[in-house]
């Protein structure tokens, strides 16, 4: 069972690089072969939904990172299996696709080399301490012992073969047993992006997250931070049943945006079970996770920002209707409309989220009239993100505060560029 997520997500979460700006994926992405990029990158657009599976890939990843186990196999060795693989048997007598004698050794040579690595790492390798993968362990151990594969462990590896024997290897491997090769490659590739996410955990002392049962409707993470910040300051928010709602508000630059794109952006790399930028993780797995941060105007049906905003409105209402639970997240709802409509509107909204009890929601605004109108729900929690002025300048430390926030300090700013007297005086900005 996969998470339920969309584009508009993905994107405001920079799970993937755009321009010279790059991605989460990356920060992730220390793996050694081009099958186990790819397979991360799968991971990466399918989070999971499943309690047993998440908690099973968690605890997979956690063991090796506590064994500090590097990648077994040898990323140009399995350089040359893949381009042996790559050939086409049918075609092999068109001049782009023959291959002659020594790429034949080459290949052939490369995959009993990794027949005898890999029967190694089962045998006697760290995979034997790493309680989730035993079923696939065994599984390989029996594959590679097939009788169709004897012939392999056969022959001493890196040893020149005959031409006969180049031959009937040939047939052997890109033919007749071609599927094993493939299901071997395809257990390396996953071994690939679990060993590769352990060693980020260690490095970045990231921590892994405890997935609870669907319908547990709780989030509880300590020092949160994003992990592309350089130096970040890390928040902590729990919500539940008794608080399913969190109305924040903060003043621009207080640091809002990045506060929620390091929440979401946790409890969607908790759904994959990976580890989280945070020092403690617990949450209920969800049906969907969707963010709405950087919604563009949808020009192409010739909508404005605020329509856009309503047609995402409807369908998080569309999904909730369908009794999935989910964790929404909104910033500055209604930002493209005017504040009389935008305080109704999000009053309006919000209570109605507050009614869902099987899912939770954050949403941020900077209509702050708008909380004494939500206090009259008993589920919504309101936070803020301080200014503290210090003279006429203002400072942010950019950490969680319980409340409402007064803080009106876009004239003190305006002032502070002397726009008002550059405007008047014609003087042209430096």
């Amino acid at each position: 069972m996969f998470l339920q997520t969309d584009d508009q997500t993905i994107e405001d979460l920079r799970l993937f690089a755009k321009k010279e700006q790059k991605g989460i994926y990356d920060i992730y992405n220390n793996t050694a072969t081009r099958g186990g990029e790819l397979l991360l990158e799968q991971m990466f657009r399918n989070p999971l939904s499943d309690l047993d599976a998440i908690s099973r890939r968690t605890g997979i990843i956690a063991s090796f990172a506590e064994l500090r186990t590097s990648f077994p196999f040898d990323a140009a060795l399995l350089d040359n299996v893949e381009k042996y693989l790559s050939y086409d048997k049918e075609n092999s007598n068109t001049p782009h696709t023959r291959m002659g004698e020594k790429e034949i050794q080459s290949g052939v040579t490369a995959i009993i080399s990794l027949f005898y690595h890999m029967r190694e790492f089962l045998e006697k390798g760290d995979i034997i301490k790493v309680q989730g993968l035993k079923r696939e362990r065994i599984a390989m151990i029996n594959a590679l012992e097939a009788p169709a594969l004897i012939p392999i462990f056969s022959e001493k590896s890196k040893t020149k073969l005959s031409y006969a024997a180049l031959t009937a290897f040939d047939i052997l491997m890109r033919v007749k047993e071609r599927q094993k090769i493939t299901d071997v490659l395809t257990f390396i590739y996953q071994l690939d992006v679990l060993i590769s996410v352990a060693d980020v955990a260690v490095k970045r002392n990231f921590v892994f997250p405890v997935a609870r049962p669907k319908g547990s409707n709780v989030i509880r993470i300590e020092g949160v931070f994003h992990p592309e910040v350089k130096k970040p300051v890390a928040n902590s928010l729990c919500m539940d049943a008794s608080r399913s709602v969190v109305f924040l508000t903060g003043a621009n630059m207080a640091g809002k945006s990045t506060f929620l794109r390091s929440l979401s952006t946790a409890i969607y790399i908790a759904h994959m079970g990976f580890p989280v930028a945070a020092k403690s993780v617990e949450f209920s797995v969800m049906d969907g996770v969707y963010t709405t941060i950087n919604l563009p105007d949808n020009l192409g049906i010739g909508a404005s920002h605020f329509y856009a905003e309503v047609l995402r409105v409807k369908k998080m209402a569309t999904e909730l209707g369908a009794g999935k639970s989910l964790f929404v997240l909104f910033d500055e709802l209604f930002r493209g409309t005017n504040v009389k409509d935008a305080h109704e509107g999000t009053v309006a909204i919000i209570k109605a989220f507050a009614g869902k009890k099987n899912s939770l929601f954050i949403i941020s605004s900077h209509i702050v009239e708008a909380g004494e109108e939500l206090k009259q729900k008993q589920n919504i929690g309101f936070y803020y993100l301080p200014t503290r002025m210090k003279g006429t300048v203002p400072e942010y430390t950019y950490t969680l505060e319980k409340g409402i926030t007064d803080d009106r300090h876009g004239m003190i700013i305006i002032r502070n560029e002397g726009i008002l007297e550059t405007l008047a005086s014609g003087k042209k900005s430096e």
